[in-house]
């Protein structure tokens, strides 16, 4: 059966090629021009959702913000606004990937490819593993608050670890150093810095070791990503 996807782009002309396109690559479409055409379909049930940001009767970020809050499909934000600054809050909303505006077509169609293959593999592999996930030579058990990296078990800290975990559980999506902050309070509510952070991100780099480092991935500006395509 075909993936679903839901459409959202309120310029008529963009939202007509890309159906054609869309639908040429062997995908089913659905289309919505503003928020309110939006509420009439049932966006819960498609694969992915591509999104402008600059609709007529409401932001798409928070649109991205509820779809992600309930555990909904893939988004990939597509929009015209290529600041630095709207990039970080879309990633930082949840969305699985961000295409600004002018783009190639082959592009966009190989970036929405690879978020539903990762989704895909995700979700077998959660099926599959359980509390165990794996991201090239490291594997994170969170039954047990362990991890290793080429087979050896790793000495982390309690920071060290939630840090991992946190990493691993988002693999092959760029996390934001807002967001990766904001799931580091600990126990008793005391926030982690800025500057700890790099701190933690560099023993843990250590601790990894030189296969397990190369799984974490600074993305300039932004975060940082563990990508889950590394091979010895």
């Amino acid at each position: 059966m075909a993936q679903e996807i839901l459409l959202i782009e309120d310029d008529d002309t963009i939202r007509t090629a890309l159906k054609y396109a869309l639908e040429d690559a062997g995908y089913q479409t659905l289309e919505a021009e503003s928020m309110e055409a939006v509420r009439r379909v049932s966006w819960k049930e498609v694969d992915l959702i591509l999104l402008d940001l600059g609709l007529p009767d409401g932001h798409g970020l928070q649109f991205c913000d509820e779809v992600c809050r309930a555990g909904g499909p893939a988004v990939i934000i597509v929009t015209a606004q290529d600041d630095e600054q709207d990039i970080i809050c879309g990633l930082n909303t949840g969305a699985d990937d961000y295409v600004t505006k002018p783009f190639k077509l082959g592009v966009l169609l190989s970036r929405i490819g690879a978020v539903l293959r990762r989704r895909k593999r995700e979700e077998t592999e959660s099926m599959a593993v359980g509390n165990t996930i794996v991201c090239g030579p490291v594997t994170l058990y969170k039954s047990g608050t362990t991890a290793t990296a080429d087979g050896k078990q790793l000495q982390l800290t309690v920071g060290e670890y939630r840090l991992l975990e946190y990493l691993m559980e988002n693999k092959n999506r760029t996390v934001t150093r807002a967001m990766i902050l904001g799931a580091l309070w600990d126990q008793q509510g005391n926030y982690v810095e800025d500057n700890a952070l790099t701190v933690l991100m560099r023993r843990l780099r250590e601790k990894l070791g030189p296969n397990g480092q190369q799984i974490i991935r600074t993305v300039r500006g932004i975060g940082y990503k563990a990508e889950d395509g590394y091979e010895k």
